[in-house]
This record gives structure tokens, sequence and C-alpha cells, in this order.
């Protein structure tokens, strides 16, 4: 219960219109006097110009007075739309951080508020810091947004009410309406103990001021139902301070002296109904002392009213209502504020007239404490007085924190209100920043087309904060949303226009910008960019205004973006069309067929050919991986690239083999049937002509002839084949299917396809097995006549119905060669298995020494693998060891790499080899034997060890039939290498290795030799070869041929190094050199000579050096004097031409001047800035071009002047003459205007009202411009 005297609007009315004559009169009477004499010449008061309009009145009964006859005519509407306002003050703010205000959590709520309610919410920050949400709607989601932002931006206290617990239902009432009425109406959260809880107290929390009321509310139900005596006394509101005393000290007193409980309705809410429940003795007891109070003050009390600023209203309340109660208790007077949202300034005290004085003089006092000045500060500065994040403002604010500070956006100045003493130092600090900002700080305003701001922004803001950190500046481009032109600089004056120069200049370069589309194919989107971006990154830099965007992989889109200036667009345009037409160019592809064996004869040591053949032919050859049964090779660049390299490949092919290349002419027609299904019919005919390279044309070209390649007899075989093949086309061609397990294709084709060439021998059919990568790997298909098919079919049915019929065998094997056949995880058996339809052998176990061994599989089968084993055996038993002497130091070049040249030995002989451990060199010779007696030692005799026999470490064992081991020595013999010297003069040998061994690296992997070449400290001539023999003559060869190069180069060397010089005046240097270096560069060019000018520091500055042949050094010579003898012949003359002319004459970027160089072949100097004579122009060249330059620079002159002297003369007239203004202004004499007496600006500080102001006097239906503060626009 709280006695703060702020009232409510219609009482505050009724309070003031209800004054007795002589209660007005009383307090003021002093006023009333002055205000009553009047002159009859003054000029009139304020109100008698400007009369208020009448007030509304509420008559005794209740109802509304009506103003006049019209409104008693027309019946009011009401809105159901409403508007309150909810004032949190600052100490009971939720968000109190001023940083955070329109952003942030308290934004978030308001928001959330409005999405829950669907009313309409507007948030201000009052001059306190206090907080004024204005909310619009309906009259429900007024009150239920009122709830919520009590409960989630004010915080919140807790009170508990104590009633009988029977009275609890009565305050939820039924289905608990009556609660959430209660709820919506306080703005609170009201908690009741549940029924089975013994506890009586009705918990509230919510606001001070909702407590307060919610607590009556709850009571007055309670008084209502309880059984006690109830009272209700009315009591003007106005005298309720009195009755409930300061700090409500006195109604406390009342009830602790009566025993009775008093309700005095909360200053918030607008009821004159106290009530008072207890026994009956109580209550009769405490209603007579407040009759008594009440009696005494209306018959003692007269009132007093005083015009107090608005502005000062909230210092005379004091924080949560303080002074007021300060005042009430010092001198028993009340003061009544009219409420917040009234415009009227009358403070209204009332107490005892020997009191009042006092009340009166302590109002003052507090409403004066305060005082509110402004200082003039330009708005684009107020963020440079603020700082970043209010740092700047943050350091007055902590040695003042009594003075509020108030910038609003647009006005140019910043507002102080706090004590008087703090106020007056605020003011000098921030007066003394802004004298310093506007001193050094300028700001400048430009105007851009909304599209283009995010293109002056750049990406992730590189363009303006590149802008930002060059000139030292700040640039506020505006969002989106605001849909401005403006965009504003502020910074150092000289950085601005800097700043806003480059701006403009980019944004006109963004008008001229244009987008293009290009189409390009996908899968060269990767090729263009580059590995880690780096080829498309050459092409940005090259063209760095464009913008060059590829589309996402995953949208398989074509289209790529060139965005920036028209030209520049269409150079890049141009650019990558023609870097995808070589792509496109360089993607035609072909396939070579290649015999495995040779593939490695073509990739060369160290993948030299290859490596030389690519770079040669500019072309990507990819092989087949070595365990790929493939024989392509696959070729891809430019189409005629690719034939060379294929050419070159073949003749390797060719030259390593006895490879011969047949055309056979067959109609285009049959070239599909021949190839068959996926390439399967021309397949099987080069399997079984021994792996030959049949080629047809591509299809469609209508060229007949076919491409057959290989061993001679073996192409032939395949020629017949083809024709034959054809002729059966031609005629008749009969297909039949069949099929068998994959398992027996090797046992129906044979050993090297015996099988199979029996049975088309004998029929004439051709029957084609399937490859690997067929699905179907059972299907045979039989191809010829119907008659050949038909007896090919039944031959393979009775064949596979055979192998079908599974039998089993034994043979006898010695035990000594099971494990020839169970070594290596049964590799042996493995391959019988595949070779023999699938036969499976069993060996005996070892310990069993056992000879019988069974196979098990189709009957044909197993006789075949059984006939195989025995030759196996027969081999082993035929096998000898052969021993062959290689000095160690060759083994590892015998081998190979990776050991396959040693494979290669072991498949083509079908021998084992065998090499030693090796032994180490280095490690020490075995000790000396010790001295033998009667030779002996140790009772033994050891026969002498033969000096000349061969070294353990250098044996190496074959194993095999006798005449295959015999022919894998002589194999093995022809690895070994050898080693020849040859001579090459010493000077040479550098070259030879090259720059860091390059050159000599090249040598040994062409040739497959090893090439060593002395020491320097040795200076000798000797250069060893080592390799197979036959590689060492076309080493030494190509050795000798790069010997003869060297020399040729070295003599050529001595002739380029004829060197002359040639005296020249440094002034013609520059001359000589040209711009950035042209004329000199195309003299070196033209005469391939090197042209040396003398460093800064040299002697001879008058030197220059030609190096290079005689003649063209000599020739080059001649050039450059021809330069200095026409230099020597110029003239420099010096003219004056009026400075004012001279843009004019240089042109636009230079254009002008350039063109006048460029006709009369002279060079024009005009004067720097601050020159001594501006006018001075000289001109420098030939006589009679000097001569005709000047007369042109001249009527120039004339020509421009012309137009000078009209310009100024027109900005002459233009110019209004000098105090013309203010003479008019005398003659008319000073206008005093209307002037009235006592207006609100003439007392106090406040100024006269600006006319011109469209936000102090809107026009009708103009909307008026919100006044916004500087931490920006509301975001609700």
């Amino acid at each position: 219960m709280s006695s703060v005297a702020v009232l409510t609007q219609e009482s505050f009315n009724e309070h003031r219109s209800g004054l007795l004559p002589e209660q007005s009169g009383g307090g003021g009477g002093s006023v009333a006097a002055v205000a009553g004499t009047s002159v009859e010449d003054a000029p009139p008061t304020y109100k008698e110009a400007f009369p208020p309009l009448p007030e509304k009145a509420v008559s005794p009964e209740g109802t509304q007075e009506t103003a006049n006859a019209w409104t008693s005519k027309i019946r009011p509407l009401k809105s159901s739309i409403i508007t309150q306002v909810f004032h949190v003050p600052l100490e009971e703010r939720k968000y109190k951080d001023i940083n955070q205000f329109g952003e942030g959590d308290q934004a978030k709520v308001c928001v959330d508020i409005m999405h829950k309610t669907g009313a309409h919410l507007e948030l201000s920050l009052a001059k306190d810091q206090g907080l004024s949400i204005m909310v619009s709607g309906k009259l429900d989601a007024v009150m239920k947004a009122r709830k919520e932002i009590v409960s989630r931006l004010q915080t919140q206290a807790s009170a508990t009410v104590a009633i009988p617990k029977e009275h609890h239902r009565f305050v939820i009432g039924k289905n608990g309406e009556k609660l959430q009425e209660l709820e919506l109406k306080t703005a609170t959260k009201i908690q009741i103990p549940r029924p089975d809880d013994p506890s009586n107290q009705i918990k509230i929390s919510g606001t001070k001021e909702g407590l307060e009321k919610a607590k009556h509310e709850i009571l007055l139900i309670s008084a209502e139902q309880d059984k006690r005596a109830v009272e209700r006394v009315n009591i003007d509101k106005v005298y309720h301070p009195f009755i409930t005393g300061a700090y409500n000290k006195l109604v406390g007193e009342m009830m602790q002296e009566t025993g009775a409980r008093i309700n005095v309705p909360p200053p918030s809410v607008n009821k004159t109904e106290i009530v008072i429940t207890g026994e009956k003795e109580q209550v009769a007891l405490a209603v007579a002392m407040i009759k008594k109070v009440y009696e005494d003050k209306k018959k003692n009390a007269t009132t007093i009213a005083v015009e107090v600023k608005k502005s000062q209203h909230k210092y005379v309340i004091g924080p949560k209502g303080n002074t007021l109660q300060e005042i009430l208790d010092r001198t028993g007077v009340s003061v009544e504020i009219p409420p917040s949202d009234s415009s009227s300034e009358t403070v209204i005290l009332r107490g005892e007239p020997d009191r009042l004085g006092q009340a009166l003089t302590e109002v003052y006092a507090k409403a004066n404490s305060y005082t509110v000045s402004s200082v003039t500060a330009p708005s684009w500065l107020h963020r440079f007085i603020i700082g970043k994040k209010g740092q700047n403002l943050a350091k007055i604010t902590q040695q003042m924190p009594k003075v509020h500070i108030e910038f609003t956006e647009g006005e140019d100045k910043i507002t102080l209100e706090g004590p008087t003493k703090d106020v007056q130092m605020v003011q000098s600090q921030i007066e003394a920043i802004v004298t310093d900002l506007i001193s050094r700080m300028d700001y400048a305003e430009i105007s851009v087309d909304p599209k283009f701001h995010r293109h002056l922004i750049g990406k992730g803001g590189v363009n303006i904060n590149r802008i930002k950190e060059l000139h030292k500046v700040t640039v506020r481009i505006p969002p989106d949303n605001e849909k401005s032109n403006l965009i504003r600089i502020e910074g150092d004056p000289q950085g601005v226009q800097e700043a806003k120069k480059e701006l403009l200049e980019l944004a006109s370069r963004m008008e001229n910008e244009r987008t293009k589309d290009l189409i390009i194919e996908q899968r060269f989107h990767r090729a263009i960019i580059g590995q880690k971006g780096e080829k498309i990154k050459e092409v940005r830099d090259k063209f760095p205004e464009v913008i060059i965007n590829f589309p996402d992989p995953a949208q398989k889109s074509d289209i790529v973006q060139l965005r920036g200036p028209r030209t520049e667009v269409e150079k890049c345009s141009k650019f990558m069309q023609k870097i995808v037409a070589e792509m496109v160019e360089n993607s035609f592809s072909v396939s070579v067929p290649i015999f495995k064996q040779f593939h490695r004869n073509i990739i060369g040591k160290g993948g030299s050919n290859i490596k030389k053949i690519r770079e040669e032919t500019n072309t990507k050859i990819d092989l087949p991986a070595e365990n790929s049964n493939s024989e392509m090779i696959v070729i891809t660049g430019k189409k005629a690239n690719c034939e060379a390299a294929r050419n070159r490949i073949l003749a390797i092919q060719k030259e390593l083999a006895n490879i011969t290349e047949v055309d056979v002419s067959i109609p285009s027609k049959l070239h599909n049937s021949l190839i068959g299904s996926k390439g399967r019919l021309v397949r099987s005919i080069m399997e079984e002509c021994g792996g030959v390279h049949i080629h047809f044309p591509t299809e469609g070209s209508g060229i007949d002839k076919v491409t057959i390649r290989g061993p001679a007899e073996e192409v032939d075989k395949a020629k017949q084949q083809l024709l034959a093949l054809a002729e059966e086309k031609q005629t008749k061609s009969h297909t039949a299917e069949l099929h068998a397990k994959p398992e027996y294709h090797k046992f129906l084709i044979g050993k090297g396809g015996g099988n199979i060439r029996k049975v088309r021998d004998s029929t004439g059919a051709r029957i084609i097995f399937p490859t690997a990568d067929d699905k179907d790997q059972e299907l045979i298909t039989v191809v010829g006549t119907e008659e050949a098919v038909r007896e090919a079919q039944k031959e393979l049915e009775e064949l596979i119905k055979s192998l079908d019929n599974v039998v089993e065998d034994t043979m006898s094997v010695d035990p000594k060669h099971h494990r020839y056949f169970v070594a290596r995880r049964g590799q042996v058996l493995r391959d019988l298995a595949d070779e023999y339809g699938g036969v499976m052998v069993s060996f005996p176990r070892t310990a069993s020494q056992s000879e019988k061994v069974t196979l098990k599989g189709a009957k044909e089968c197993v006789e075949a693998a059984k006939k195989r084993m025995q030759e196996i055996v027969e081999d082993l038993d035929a096998q000898v060891t052969v021993e062959c002497v290689i000095p160690q130091k060759f083994h590892r070049s015998i081998m190979g790499p990776k050991g396959s040249r040693i494979q290669q030995i072991t498949r083509d002989h079908n021998v084992q080899i065998k090499f030693p451990e090796r032994e180490d060199p280095q490690a020490a010779p075995p000790a000396e034997a010790p001295i033998q007696e009667n030779g002996e030692a140790n009772g033994e005799v050891k026969e002498p060890v033969d000096p000349n026999a061969p070294k353990k470490c250098d044996t190496i064992v074959i194993s095999g039939r006798k005449e295959r081991c015999e022919s894998a020595v002589e194999a093995l013999k022809a690895l070994v290498p050898v080693t020849i010297e040859v001579e090459v003069p010493f000077e040479l040998h550098r070259y030879i290795i090259g720059q860091k061994g390059s050159g000599i690296r090249k040598m040994m992997d062409e040739f497959e030799v090893n090439i060593q070449v002395p020491a320097p400290e040795q200076q000798s001539d000797k250069i060893s070869i080592t390799g197979l023999a036959n590689h060492l003559d076309r080493a030494k060869e190509g050795l000798l041929e790069r010997v003869k190069e060297l020399q040729a180069e070295q003599a050529d060397r001595t002739l380029r190094s004829f060197k002359l010089t040639i005296t020249v005046d440094p002034k013609y240097h520059p001359k000589i050199i040209g711009r950035k270096g042209a004329i000199i560069t195309n003299i070196r060019t033209e005469h391939d000579v090197n042209i040396q000018f003398p460093e800064k520091n040299d002697e001879n500055q008058d030197q220059i050096t030609i190096t290079g042949y005689e003649h063209k050094a000599i020739a080059a010579r001649d050039a450059i004097q021809a330069i200095v003898d026409e230099l020597e012949e110029m003239i420099s003359e010096d003219i004056t031409l009026d400075s004012r002319v001279h843009a004019r004459i240089i042109g636009a970027r230079g254009k002008g001047i350039r063109k006048i160089m460029d006709e009369f072949k002279v060079d024009l100097r005009f004067p720097q800035s601050g020159a001594a004579d501006p006018n001075l122009v000289t001109v420098t060249g030939r006589p009679e071009l000097v001569d005709e330059a000047i007369d042109h620079l001249l009527n120039l002159e004339e020509e421009y002047m012309a137009d000078v002297v009209e310009n100024e003369a027109k900005m002459a007239y233009m110019r209004p003459p000098s105090g013309s203004a203010a003479a008019m202004d005398e003659q008319r004499g000073p206008s005093k205007g209307f002037v009235v007496r006592e207006a609100p600006w003439a007392t106090g500080n406040e100024k006269a009202p600006d006319m011109s102001s469209s936000e102090d006097f809107p026009s009708f239906g103009a909307p008026v411009a919100t006044k916004t503060s500087p931490w920006g626009p509301k975001r609700f």
C-alpha cells in the first residue's frame, strides 16, 4: 500500500476543476494580482490569443457532460483497437545494457510477444533510461501482451498474502476464470496452494505495482467472504496519502491499535473505497479513526497549484515515489502529480497552510536540482563522439554517472541532463571533443545505384575494406532493405576525397559492366580450372577485371558466366573459346594394338622412350597395367600428333620383331558381321593366329581397307581366315549357340588352340568362346554355313557330354617329385586344373611315402592331365644342374629392374636360375692359418686351394634339361655388360654432364648404358661406357655426335663474344633506351646483340658496350649512332602559354598532348604545380618541327582563350551584386511580427517553436518522421 500521489487523468481533472475559488486563490494571491494588472496597449497574453480547449469534467452522477450540441447528436463509435502505454523504470528493467537497445535479447522478446499475442509493440527509451512500451491491438491481445511484458522485460518481485483456506476457491472462480482475469488485470502470476496443502499463503510474483493491485484484490475477495464485519468507506482519493501516512506508517499504526485489517487501494487503482474487515468493535474503531483523519484534513487542508515543467516531474516524484514520501513525512503535505500521459504541468500541493510554503520550497528544490543542456555537434560526428561500442562516451559517463547524454539521429545537437555542476563539466568535455573532430574530420556523400553496392563491397568486403585501410576513412553503404542510393564517406579530408574519387570510378566502371554466358562442355571445366586452380588463376591474372564463375559440378551445367567491363569480357570470352578449341583439338584419341612383349621396349629404360615420344609429339600416351591382358596403347592429343606418335610406336614394334602389315579389301557392309557381337568374332581370329592385330576402319567411313599386323606367317593365316569368313558371310552365314561350364573351355580349346582347330578344320565352322568381360561365361557361339555349324555343334555337344561324365584314375609319381607339384601353394596343380577342365589331382601325405596320385574329372581331361604330368616327371628325371660363372659385380645388371630380365630367361628356356648370396668385398680376410708341422694340421691333411677355382659368390646355378640349361647360360652371358672408352676433350666434359647431370642422364636413358666421366682433378680425356654389347655402338655414336655439337657451339660462342664500345653523351641515354626500353629492345632483337649501359657508379658514364657477332655489333652501333646524330640536331625552345589553357591542350588522360607530340615529332614539357613561371612550356625537337609545333600551340591558345574569357564574363553576370540583399532588408525595415506575452517559450529555457518544422507543425495527412536514437532505428 503506497501513498505516491500519481493521479489518473480523470481524477486529476476532477480535483483541479473542483477547487474552491478561495482555495485556488489562497496559495498564489500574488500571482493573481500580477496577472490582473493589465495595460490597454500591452500585447495580448498567450492564453488570450490562443485559448485552451475546454477540459472534460465529470458530473457527480458520473455521467459525461456534453461539450456542445454537435456531440449530443453524434453517437460516438468505439474502436476495437486500443492503445496502452506501459512504463518500466530503469531499476526494474531486466535488460539494462544500453548498447543492446533495439537488438539482442530485448528485441527477440518483443518480437516473440508480438507473434504470441497478435498485438503491436513499440519501444522507446526515456531520458531516465526507463523503458516505455506502447501496445496496440484488441483489448484481449493488449492485456495478454501486457502480462508478457511485465513477466519478461521487468524484474520480478514476490509477496505472499494470507487469507482463510476456504476463501481460496472464490479467488480461483469457476473453471479458474476469476484467477485468469485477476492475473491479466494485475499482470502478475498468482500461485494458490493445492487443496491438500494446509498452507493458507497465496504467492504473488510480478512488478511492485502489480503485487499491490493483486494483493488488494485478493484481500477484497476474502473480505467479502469473511463472516466477520466488513465496512466500506468512500474517501476522496486525494486524502488517501493522509490516511496511509508517509511510508504507510499511519495506516500500520491504525491496524495495530484496532486489530482490524484496513485495505487502502494503491495509487495506480482508481478507487475511492477503503475496505476495513475484522471484529465489529475493531472495524467501528478503525472507521472512526479514518473518518477523523479525513474530516480533519478536509477542514484544515488547503491546496496550492503550481506550474512545474513536465520534464521535471520525475525529479519531484523521485525513484519509486520516495521523494513524495519524503516531502509528506517532513511537511505533512501531499504532492499530487498529473499522470505521465497527461500534457498538464500543474502540480497540486495539499496540506496545512503553514506547511505549504516549506513543501513548495522542497518541490522547487527537487525540480531544479537537475538541469538540461545541449551541445551543438553535426549529426554525422555523433558516432565518432560515442566511439566504437560506446568507448569514448563510457569514459565520460564513468566520471559523471548521474549525467544522461542523449544523441538524436538527424539533429545537430547532443542533449545533456543531470546535476547542474556535472552537466557543465560534461558539456565542456564534449565541446572539446567536437572542436577537435571538426578540425580534422570531413565527410562526403555520393549517389550510387543500389544494384552496384554489393560489387563495391566485394567478396567478403575485400574492396571496401581495402579502400577504408588505404585512405583511412569509414564508408557507410546503406543495407539492401533501405533502397537508398546515398553512400557516406567520413574521415580525414584528403582521404575522403581520394576514397570518393575511387568509389565513383568503380561505380562508373560497373555501369559499363556486362555479363556473358559461355557454353563450355562440363568435361572441359576441370581442365580449364587446372590442378588447385592454377590454370584459371592465369586467366584471371590476365583479365583481372573479369569475374569468372563456373557452375557446381553437381548441376551438370555447361554455362560459364563472365562478368566485368564490356571490352574485357569480350577479350576474356575469345581467349577462353580459344582454350576450349585447343582442348577439343587435343582431345582426339586413338588406340594402337602392340604385342604385350614389346610394351617394355616402347617404355624404354626408366621410361626414356615413351617420355621422348610424348615430348616430341606433344601427346598423352597411356599403357595398360602389367597384370592386364589388354594390348591397347591409348594416345590422346591433336589428330596429327596422335598419328605421328602411333607411327613411331608401330615402328619400334616393327624394328624389334618380324612384324609385317597387310591390307585386305573387304566390303565395308560386311565389317560389322565380321567383327561380331562386342568384337567376339574378330577376336577369335586374332587369338587363333598368334595374337595378330586386325584393324577395321571407322564405322560409316565407307572404306573397305582392313589392316592385319603381326608375324608374317600368322598374318597370312589371319588373312585367309578373314577372306574365307567374308566369303561365307556374302554367300550364307549361320549361327548356333551352346553352353559349357567355363572350366571346360580351356580343355575344349586345347593347348595352343589345337583341339578347337581340329573341329574347325573338319567342319569348316568358327567356334567363338566368351571373354572375361562377357556376362554369359558359359555361352559358346558357332558361326559358318548351316551344315558346318550343325556338324561342329554335334562334335562339341558330344565332347561336352563326355566331359560331364566324371571318372577317377591313378598314376605313379616318385615321392621325390611330389614337392615340385605341391610347392608354391600348389601352383603347378592349379595350372593343370585351369588347362584341363578343372581336373582334381590328389597327392598322398608326405609321411606315407606312397607313389599313388589320384586324378578326378572328365575322362578326356583326366587323360590329358595324366599325360602332361608324365611329361613333367620325365623333365624332372632328366633335369641337370649347370654352373655359370659370372663376376658378382654384374649380377644386378643381369637381373634387370625388379628381376625382369632373369624372369624372361626363365620363361623362355623353362629353367630355374639361382643366384648366390652376395659377399661383402669390404669384409676382412680370414685369420692366418696356424703353422703346420710335417704338413699336418690337427692330425688332418688339407688339400691346397686352387687359386684359379671360381668363387662361390660368382657362381649362378641353372636347373633344367641339359639343352635348355646350355641355351640359358648363353642368354645370361649375353647380358654381361662390356666397357669401352671414348676419347672426349676434357673441356667439354661439363657440357656433356649438363646442368645437375641432366645431359648425361638423358644419354644413359636413351642408350640404356652407364656413362662414367672422370673426376675433374684427373684432367683425363677418357669417358667410359658400360652396357650390353649391342647397346655400346649406338651409345658411342651418340656420344661422339654430342661432342661435335658442343664443338660447333664452342666455335659459335667465340664468334658471338665480339665486343665494341661507343661513346654517347649520358643525356641521350634515356632517349636511346626509349619508353619502357622499347627502342633499345628493338635494336637488341633486330641485331641479335647484347647492349649494356653504364651503371650509376661507373667511371665512364658515356660508354655503351655492344656484344655479339662482329657484323651485327657494328650494325647495332650504327643504329645507335643514327639516333644520337638525330638527337644532336634537336633544339629546345621555351614559349609562354596561358596556364588557364594548359588543361585543354593536355586533354583527358594526356590524349591531346600525345596527339601533338606524335604529329609534330616533338617533346612537350609543361610546368609542375608551384613552378616559378606557370605559363612556361618547353618544346624539344628538330628545328623545323619545333617551329611548326609552336605555331600550332599558339593557335590553340588563341582559340581556347576566347572560350576562357567568355566563360569568365558569364560568371561575372551570374554573381549577385554584393550588399543588395542587405540593402533590400534595410529599405523594408525590421518586422516585429505577431507578439504575445506570457508565451511558454518566454518563461523558462524553452525556445520558440520552429514554424518551418514539419515535425512541430505537421501538415494534414503527411507522415511525421520519427526521431531515431544513435543506436539505430527500431527493429519492431
